[in-house]
C-alpha cells in the first residue's frame, strides 16, 4: 500500500491556518526569523495538538521583505547558527519531530554541499532524532543520510521540475503550476509511479514521501482538501513521516 505524508507550512501569517490543520498530517511552523513571532509560534504548536498533527521547525532567512524567498551570500557557520536557534526556539513550545528548511534556504542547501553539511550539523546537535525533510534526491538528504540523520524526502504540487530534479526556479514563468487537475495528477504520480514529467518533457525518478502544501497558495484550503480526497481515492494512506 503507498504511503505519503502532507506537509504544510504554517505560522506564516497567511490567515489560513485553523482551516489547513486538519486537512494535514506534519506542520512546518515558522520560528520568526523569515516571518512569525514567539506567538505565532505558541499559537500555530496549540493548533496542531489539538489536531494530531505533528510539528515541525521551518528555519530560514531573517529577510522579512522578501518572505525568506531571495539568496542571501551567507557563510556555512552562518547557516548553522540560523538554523539552531531557530529549531531551539520551537524545542521550548512542544515536541519538535522534523525540521523543513524555509525557502532560499531550501533551496541553497538542496545544491550547495557545504551549506547542506551545515544545516544538518545544526539539527543533529538539536536533537540526533529529529527527521529532516529535504528536497528529493538532493544534497541535504545525501549529507542527512551519510550522516545518520532521519530524512524525509519532499516533493511539491505546485512546483515544476527540471531534468536534474531540482525545482523550477521561482524567477521563472513556468516555475508554478497553477492547474489544480495538474497538481493532483503530479501528485499521484510521483507518489504511486516514483516518477516526475521535467519542463523538457524528460521523465525524472523522485521519492516521494512526503507533500508539501503551500499555505500561500491563491486557495490552498480547497486544493488540500481536493488533494486529500483524491490520495484517499487512489488507496494512498495518508500518514505523518515518523508517525
Amino acid at each position: 500500500m503507498w504511503r505519503v505524508d502532507l506537509n504544510c507550512d504554517l505560522g506564516e501569517g497567511a490567515g489560513h491556518d485553523a482551516e489547513l490543520m486538519p486537512l494535514i498530517t506534519s506542520a512546518n511552523i515558522a520560528c520568526g526569523a523569515h516571518a512569525g513571532d514567539e506567538a505565532t509560534m505558541r499559537e500555530t504548536v496549540a493548533l496542531a495538538q489539538k489536531h494530531g498533527v505533528a510539528l515541525g521547525a521551518h528555519p530560514g532567512f531573517a529577510d522579512r521583505a522578501n518572505f525568506g524567498r531571495r539568496e542571501l551570500p551567507v557563510t556555512p557557520d552562518e547557516v548553522h547558527e540560523l538554523v539552531l536557534n531557530q529549531v531551539r526556539k520551537l524545542q521550548k513550545m512542544g515536541p519538535v519531530r522534523h525540521v523543513k528548511p524555509h525557502g532560499a534556504l531550501y533551496n541553497m542547501a538542496a545544491r550547495d554541499l557545504e551549506l547542506a553539511r551545515s544545516v544538518v550539523d545544526a539539527i543533529y546537535e538539536a536533537d540526533p532524532r529529529l527527521i529532516l525533510f529535504g528536497l528529493a534526491g538532493s544534497h541535504l538528504i545525501a549529507v542527512a543520510e551519510a550522516c545518520g540523520l532521519p530524512v524525509v524526502s519532499e516533493v511539491f504540487a505546485d512546483r515544476t521540475y527540471q531534468e536534474d530534479g531540482s525545482l523550477t526556479p521561482r524567477s521563472q514563468p513556468n516555475a508554478l503550476i497553477t492547474d489544480e487537475n495538474a497538481a493532483v495528477a503530479q501528485v499521484l504520480r510521483m507518489v504511486r509511479e516514483g516518477r516526475v514529467r521535467a519542463t523538457d518533457g524528460s521523465e525524472v525518478a523522485i521519492k516521494a514521501d512526503t507533500v508539501c502544501l503551500h499555505g500561500d497558495g491563491a486557495h490552498p484550503v480547497e486544493f488540500a482538501r481536493r488533494l486529500r480526497q483524491a490520495l484517499t481515492a487512489a488507496g494512498i494512506e495518508i500518514k505523518a513521516s515518523g508517525a
